[in-house]
C-alpha cells in the first residue's frame, strides 16, 4: 500500500536513533552510557504524583474540554504573569499533549502550502518535520558557532522573502544551550515586526539557566511583539513530567482558537490526570525544581572540564537546558573518520558510549550529549571519549 506524501519526506528522530541502538546494545549485556536522552534523569516530585492519584480517586478521570481546564488555564496565567509579566485571557490559552503538540497544532493551523518558516540552525530535530508536515517549507539559517550559535538581525532579515510566515527562537536553546538576551530578542522582534511574521518562542527550557543571565520571553518586551508571538512552553523539563504530556501555546486569540478546535478533531483533549499533575506543578513553590537544578549545574561544570580536554574536541559552555554540543570536526580528523556520524557510531560500537551527531540538528561539525544523568558515569563518558579519540589517533 502507498504511503501518504506527507510523510514520505519525514527523517527520523536522530535522538531516538541512537536511544534505540544504545538500549539494543544493553540488551545484549553491554555496560552502554547513553548520552542522549532529552529528559531530566530525576523522577516527577511527590507532591506532583500525590496530586494525580488524588485525582484520579476523586473521579477526575473523564474527558475535559479540549483546550484544557479551566483550573490549569489559570494556573499557566499566573504563571506568566509572574514568571514573565505577561497577562493573557483563558481565550489565549490551550493546554496541549506535550509541547511538541502544541507546536505541530499551531503549524497545521498557521500555515498553507509553500509558506515559509525560519529556522536558525542548530534547532531542535521536530521543527523542520513539522513545518514540512503541515505543508511549509522549512528556511534554514546557520547561527555560527563564533557567535554563541546566536541568529542575527542581519541574517534573519536576509532570509524572508514574500513567503516567509514565521520565524522560531528556542532560548535557551536544545541542542546548544544558549540564550538570548533582551536587547538581542528587541533586535530580532524588530524584524519580525518590520516584515509582519509570527514569531514562535519555545520557551520549555526556561527554568533550566545555569548563570545569572535572567530568562526573557520577547513576548515580554513589547505589547506589539506580545501580539506577534505565540510562546510555546509546558512541565515536561522544568518539573521532569516528560512522561505526563503536558504543554500549552499562549498568544492571539484567533490562532488559539483555532488550535483548540483542532484538538477537538485529534486528541480530544490531554489526558485529565496528567492535567490534575500539572495544576500541582504550576500551584507550588519550586523546591523540587530549584534541587534538580544544582544538580544539573553541579554536573556542567564537571563535564564541561572534562569533555574540553579531550584532544580535537571545543565546548562552548552553554547557559541553559541540559546539553553540551561541542565540536569534534578536529578529533574526527585526527581519528581518521569521514564524518561525525561515522564517528559517533564507531565511539558507541567500541566503548559504548551513545551521543547524538549533530547533523541531526543540522550542525554536521558537532554533537549532542546529554547531562542529565549521574555525576559518575558522565566522568566515566569522558574517560571513553579520550580513550576512544587517543586510541584512534594517527
Amino acid at each position: 500500500m502507498e504511503l501518504a506524501n506527507r510523510v514520505k519526506t519525514l527523517t527520523p528522530s536522530s535522538t531516538l536513533a541512537i536511544t534505540a541502538k544504545a538500549k539494543e546494545l544493553k540488551e545484549q549485556g553491554y555496560d552502554v552510557i547513553g548520552l542522549g536522552a532529552g529528559e531530566p534523569d530525576f523522577n516527577t516530585p511527590k507532591y506532583i504524583i500525590d496530586a494525580a492519584e488524588k485525582a484520579m480517586r476523586e473521579g477526575m478521570t473523564k474527558y475535559t474540554p479540549s483546550g484544557g481546564t479551566v483550573e490549569l488555564k489559570k494556573a499557566i496565567i499566573n504563571k506568566l504573569k509572574n514568571d514573565n509579566h505577561l497577562s493573557y485571557n483563558a481565550s489565549e490559552i490551550i493546554v496541549t499533549t506535550g509541547a511538541k503538540h502544541a507546536l505541530y497544532t499551531l503549524f497545521q493551523v498557521l500555515l498553507n502550502p509553500a509558506d515559509e518558516v525560519i529556522i536558525p540552525t542548530p534547532y531542535w530535530v521536530s521543527y523542520p518535520e513539522q513545518v514540512k508536515l503541515a505543508g511549509g517549507k522549512p528556511v534554514f539559517v546557520t547561527a555560527e558557532e563564533t557567535n554563541q550559535f546566536k541568529l542575527t538581525p542581519d541574517q534573519l532579515e536576509a532570509a524572508i522573502t514574500e513567503k516567509t510566515k514565521a520565524f522560531i527562537i528556542n532560548s535557551p536553546s536544545n541542542p546548544t544551550g544558549m540564550m538570548y538576551n533582551e536587547k538581542e530578542l528587541a533586535a530580532l522582534g524588530d524584524v519580525c515586526l518590520k516584515h509582519n511574521i509570527m514569531i514562535i518562542s519555545d520557551e520549555i527550557y526556561e527554568k533550566l539557566i545555569y548563570t545569572d543571565d535572567v530568562h526573557v520571553s520577547i513576548a515580554q518586551i513589547s505589547d506589539v511583539l506580545k501580539e506577534q508571538t505565540i510562546i510555546i512552553n509546558g512541565v515536561s523539563k522544568s518539573h521532569a513530567m516528560t512522561g505526563w504530556r503536558i504543554g500549552y501555546a499562549a498568544g492571539n486569540e484567533k490562532i488559539i482558537k483555532a488550535m483548540t478546535n483542532l484538538a477537538s478533531h485529534s486528541t480530544s483533549n490531554p489526558t485529565s490526570i496528567a492535567q490534575y499533575a500539572a495544576l500541582a506543578a504550576y500551584s507550588a513553590n519550586d523546591d523540587a525544581t530549584d534541587e534538580m537544578k544544582r544538580a544539573f549545574k553541579e554536573r556542567l561544570e564537571q563535564m564541561y572540564h572534562l569533555i574540553n580536554d579531550i584532544p580535537g574536541v571545543t565546548c562552548i559552555k552553554p547557559k541553559g537546558a541540559f546539553y553540551l554540543f561541542p565540536n569534534v570536526q578536529e578529533a574526527v580528523n585526527m581519528t581518521g573518520f569521514t564524518s561525525v556520524d561515522e564517528w559517533v557510531t564507531a565511539l558507541l560500537e567500541e566503548e559504548k558510549v551513545a551521543l547524538v551527531p549533530g547533523s541531526g540538528f543540522g550542525a554536521e561539525h558537532n554533537v549532542r550529549l546529554s547531562y542529565a544523568t549521574s555525576i559518575e558515569l558522565l566522568s566515566e563518558a569522558a574517560k571513553r571519549i579520550k580513550r576512544f579519540v587517543l586510541n584512534h589517533q594517527s
